[in-house]
């Protein structure tokens, strides 16, 4: 006669086994079957064309591409630049939105709202600010006496990466000040209190006390903010297409562009497997580093 636990095991497993079909559908047979058309020359649109199998040589061209190259740089740049400047300013933000002063309530309200608008409203909202006739970035530039003339923000190869990154960061620098403030609350004010007691200074106090707390959370929204701009897609789409001159295509639009424009869908299926790749190294160096602080 089975025992209650082997029952209850028995019970769990066919409670989560929906569940589990449904995963391995829609997570990793899209996976084995991505993995499979890397290695084969197959295009979105047939034509009654037989799939042949190509071995690595998807790879070696992705490697060995250019364009790809010179996306796969433009990609890191912008994460290792948004996600910087993204944990900077909501650790700064997250810090002073602890601090007890009249409005605090709804100053965190308002900080809250750009990453709760979609990432499209976000993006068109600021190709409408960074237009060259019309747009408020130069009209407010220019009343402060920054700029001489109206500029092309987004039309110019050498700006429209960071016009891009500008916006990326506004809307999501917020996700990093709301994870950051949740590690805060939970500090007890009495070891701020003994901290001054004792005569230590802000910096000390901060080093000591503060970022031990918030350095789990910190990291952990830094990893997802980390994949989420490696792969960025939607906003570029929306803002540029790539453009101008190819100077915001990262790796995803490459990705996008190589299946959906070229239709080489073994080619492409290649290129998102390394990228994949790249984000779970990215990954593993995270949590490499968050092992590290906690010993």
């Amino acid at each position: 006669m089975l025992t209650l636990p082997q029952r209850d095991r028995r019970k769990a497993w066919g409670l989560m086994l929906p569940m589990l079909v449904m995963m391995a559908l829609l997570t990793l047979y899209p996976l084995i079957r991505t993995v499979w058309l890397s290695f084969t020359d197959a295009a979105l649109i047939s034509n009654g064309t037989a799939i042949h199998w190509v071995g690595w040589e998807n790879y070696y061209f992705a490697l060995t591409d250019p364009g790809f190259q010179a996306a796969f740089g433009r990609s890191l740049w912008f994460t290792i630049l948004s996600v910087g400047i993204e944990g900077i300013i909501g650790v700064l933000v997250a810090l002073l939105l602890n601090q007890k002063f009249v409005g605090r309530t709804l100053l965190r309200i308002l900080v809250i709202l750009p990453w709760a608008l979609p990432t499209i409203v976000n993006a068109m909202m600021w190709r409408l600010n960074f237009n060259p006739d019309f747009g408020s970035i130069n009209a407010l530039l220019s009343q402060l006496g920054i700029i001489s003339h109206y500029q092309s923000w987004l039309g110019s190869p050498d700006r429209a990466l960071y016009a891009v990154m500008f916006a990326d960061i506004w809307k999501n620098y917020p996700l990093v000040t709301l994870m950051v403030l949740a590690a805060l609350q939970t500090i007890p004010q009495e070891l701020y209190e003994a901290a001054r007691i004792d005569g230590i200074k802000a910096w000390m106090r901060f080093k000591s006390i503060t970022l031990p707390a918030i350095l789990a959370p910190l990291c952990a929204v830094l990893v997802l903010r980390t994949i989420d701009a490696f792969k960025i897609f939607d906003i570029i789409y929306a803002m540029t297409r790539g453009g101008p001159m190819n100077s915001t295509k990262t790796v995803s639009f490459y990705v996008y562009q190589q299946s959906f424009t070229y239709l080489e869908a073994g080619s492409g299926a290649a290129y998102a497997l390394l990228m994949t790749l790249v984000c779970a190294v990215l990954i593993s160096l995270y949590l490499f580093i968050l092992r590290a602080q906690q010993r």
